[in-house]
């Protein structure tokens, strides 16, 4: 499952990484051609989308490496064994919630995928809304290995070392 997670991963920080660069150019390429006078329309647009993209990659990557929607206040106040229970109560949460926006962004992206963004016609806003569906499928899936993780840290060692 660890390869898989790595894999997941990469391919995430990767998309992400591209998705930015695609956004700082764009931006460049708006920012010149304003000052030489010229309207290129699809530059705000792309930039919009990218940025979307770059942006929702990151997210389930902070997820996996749990620097995402972290309090610490509780957690330094508990002992290992209950610090364990928190993050798996928190990922349990967090697995909850994902499945469930989930399922509620299939529904909107099969709405919404017809249709056709404004400056170009020719893409569809299906590749803008399919990010919710795979960002929150990979923060399920990196969730729930912080609760194998976690359970066999329990097990193993009775909840002395919090897990990674």
């Amino acid at each position: 499952m660890q390869k898989l997670i790595r894999a997941v991963e990469k391919i995430q920080i990767i998309l992400g990484l591209i998705f930015l660069l695609v956004f700082f150019i764009s931006i460049l390429i708006q920012i010149a051609t304003r000052y030489l006078g010229v309207s290129v329309i699809w530059t705000e647009e792309m930039a919009n989308y990218s940025f979307i993209w770059a942006i929702f990659m990151g997210a389930a990557v902070m997820v996996n490496r749990k620097e995402h929607f972290t309090f610490d206040i509780l957690q330094k106040k508990l002992s290992p064994k209950y610090r364990i229970f928190l993050n798996l109560f928190i990922d349990i949460i967090l697995i909850v919630f994902n499945a469930l926006l989930f399922f509620y962004s299939i529904e909107i992206l099969e709405r919404f995928w017809n249709y056709n963004w404004t400056s170009l016609p020719f893409l569809k806003m299906g590749y803008v809304w399919i990010t919710i569906p795979i960002m929150t499928s990979t923060m399920v899936l990196y969730s729930i290995n912080h609760v194998i993780n976690g359970i066999r840290t329990l097990r193993s060692s009775g909840g002395e070392e919090v897990p990674d």
